[in-house]
């Protein structure tokens, strides 16, 4: 079952204007998103989905494949269901444009997942939490899981709760998306629903509408870049030996 990977793109950027362009790497950032997510054996075709001809001319220039569309949309979701009708895969993949060190070995993860759960339109990635991070850090979505790998809820808030001290090993959540094709247009014409609006994560939305989300788990250890500081720690380990090895 073929697998079509979009990454969403825009220009603007509150924090960072025009990031997925940086190219101090010798590359623009998009590249680096780009060729990382094309190495994943379960992504058969990958698709820049931007919001402006300057992205479109960068990733054509180093041979990928860019659409333009509208720059109204109000998140990444809904600007990669405009490329529907530009994608013949049964499989949509959400991979977000400032991840330059995503793996794709977890990329495939999440993707099989979504095979493994038929019964499920959705799939996503969770990591366990490495040492120098938080659990209890509301910038870090947490999610918590059923038995059968299916996701209970997601949270800011420091999830599962150990109300007698015993040991918890939390889950952060990764955004990752992989959604059954024919979802995605149902998906992003349901209304906000009340319990993402209190938490401000656009995937409760799923699960208020009962739709089960399959969740794959595995180490994550990319960061996305949101701040001009975050793409210079970028820059630097690029040019390290160990990054070099693993992009």
């Amino acid at each position: 079952m073929k697998s079509t990977a979009v990454i969403p793109a825009r220009y603007s950027s509150v924090r960072f204007p025009g990031k997925v362009l940086a190219d101090r790497t010798g590359k623009p950032l998009i590249q680096h998103v780009y060729e990382r997510v094309a190495k994943a054996k379960l992504i058969h075709r990958v698709i820049v989905a931007a919001d402006d001809d300057r992205i479109i001319q960068a990733v054509r220039a180093f041979g990928g494949e860019a659409i333009m569309t509208r720059r109204d949309h109000q998140n990444g979701t809904s600007r990669i269901t405009e490329t529907l009708g530009h994608i013949d895969s049964p499989i949509i993949v959400n991979v977000q444009g400032d991840e330059p060190e995503i793996e794709p070995a977890l990329i495939d993860g999440a993707v099989q997942a979504l095979l493994d759960h038929p019964d499920c339109p959705v799939a996503t990635l969770a990591s366990p939490f490495s040492k120098a991070e938080d659990p209890s850090n509301p910038n870090i979505v947490k999610v918590v899981l059923d038995q059968r790998g299916r996701a209970l809820y997601f949270s800011r808030a420091l999830i599962p709760f150990s109300r007698d001290g015993a040991p918890a090993a939390p889950l952060k959540h990764v955004g990752i998306y992989v959604y059954r094709r024919e979802f995605l247009s149902n998906y992003v014409a349901l209304p906000p629903s009340p319990l993402e609006k209190i938490e401000h994560l656009e995937q409760l939305r799923i699960l208020e509408n009962g739709y089960p989300i399959a969740v794959a788990i595995g180490e994550a250890h990319f960061h996305g870049i949101d701040t001009p500081e975050q793409y210079e720690a970028f820059v630097q380990r690029s040019k390290t030996p160990r990054a070099a090895k693993r992009t």
